[in-house]
């Protein structure tokens, strides 16, 4: 397989969680865009701007996971009616696969410019690819479609997840997760990894998941004590923490997690559940998390990075926001 490259040209995106300049969307790509919208029945009243508290978390939403359809310009400005400023980016909102084996030159600049223009701040790039697969070549082209990204969107945050012996889903359990073995062939996949973002200066940000091999708050600290780079951190999402018979003890977990990898956290998820044994499926504010008690450690841990929608429809994004702007507001008062 050739390597894959980043063409050359490419200009940087904002570097990690540096405020962007807001500005008007008045092109009249964005206006068909806003008219695509609107024809296809999804718009919506624009939501009345918000007051940005620099010391809370600022709201936002994985671009593509939500907005599932339309062109990068037509999901963020799905984004601006929401009143999100906020996104993770993923390349399939730009018509790519998650992982490309190239990246155009002039795409990073373009998310600039189009997500500035709507008052948008890209907080973070996906990149998730299994990094514990059990064949050592899938690794290995993730690795390469790693550096792909880190290239192409330097100085940011980039999501990974350290995945399962699960061949057929990175988001699936395995009886080998917790074999040496497979530990193994995670570890030094991060530290390849940390390298990879060391020279691009990115920081990679993974995932403790009941169904990944990085299964805790307690191995998301042995993974960051054993890897010992800066360039490795932590996206916290409470509601895939819960192994099945753990919900009653959520108050324990919470604070344990938080008091192992609190200072690590720059990137935090906002989904719910219903249930333990399973990643959280739920909009947030739907399930039993206790959204106080996150609230309050985020605030504690003086978390002021990006706090991601997730797991949500489009139709369920105004209610999760309202609820998460209410338990802000409690901070902040």
């Amino acid at each position: 397989m050739p390597e894959p490259r980043v063409k050359s040209g490419c200009e940087p995106l904002v570097p990690q969680f540096a405020p962007t300049p807001a500005g008007e969307c008045a092109s009249r790509r964005a206006f068909l865009a806003l008219a695509g919208i609107a024809a296809s029945g999804t718009a919506r009243a624009q939501a009345p701007p918000q007051t940005v508290d620099r010391s809370l978390p600022q709201i936002g939403i994985l671009l593509a996971t939500t907005y599932t359809t339309g062109t990068l310009e037509s999901r963020l400005e799905e984004a601006k009616l929401h009143g999100l400023t906020c996104v993770q980016m993923s390349m399939t909102a730009a018509g790519l696969p998650d992982m490309p084996d190239e990246i155009p030159s002039g795409l990073p600049a373009r998310i600039q410019r189009e997500a500035a223009a709507r008052g948008i701040k890209v907080g973070s790039v996906q990149g998730t690819f299994n990094m514990c697969h059990p064949d050592p070549e899938h690794r290995r082209i993730g690795l390469r479609r790693l550096r792909v990204l880190a290239e192409a969107f330097p100085k940011m945050a980039i999501h990974i997840c350290t995945g399962t012996r699960n061949p057929n889903s990175m988001w699936r359990p395995h009886p080998e997760n917790n074999s040496p073995q497979a530990w193994r062939d995670m570890a030094a996949c991060i530290r390849e990894a940390s390298g990879i973002a060391r020279q691009s200066q990115a920081v990679l940000a993974f995932e403790p998941e009941v169904n990944n091999i990085v299964d805790s708050a307690q191995k998301a600290r042995q993974l960051l004590d054993e890897t010992g780079s800066p360039h490795l951190k932590v996206t916290l999402d409470p509601a895939n923490l819960f192994p099945a018979g753990t919900l009653p003890r959520m108050k324990e977990i919470l604070e344990e997690a938080f008091a192992l990898v609190g200072k690590e956290i720059v990137l935090a998820h906002a989904k719910d559940l219903d249930h333990d044994g399973d990643a959280g499926h739920k909009a947030a504010g739907e399930g039993q998390l206790d959204y106080d008690l996150y609230m309050r450690l985020l605030h504690a841990h003086r978390f002021t990075g990006p706090l991601l929608l997730h797991g949500l429809s489009r139709a369920q994004v105004p209610g999760s926001l309202a609820f998460l702007r209410a338990k802000l507001a409690r901070l902040g008062g």
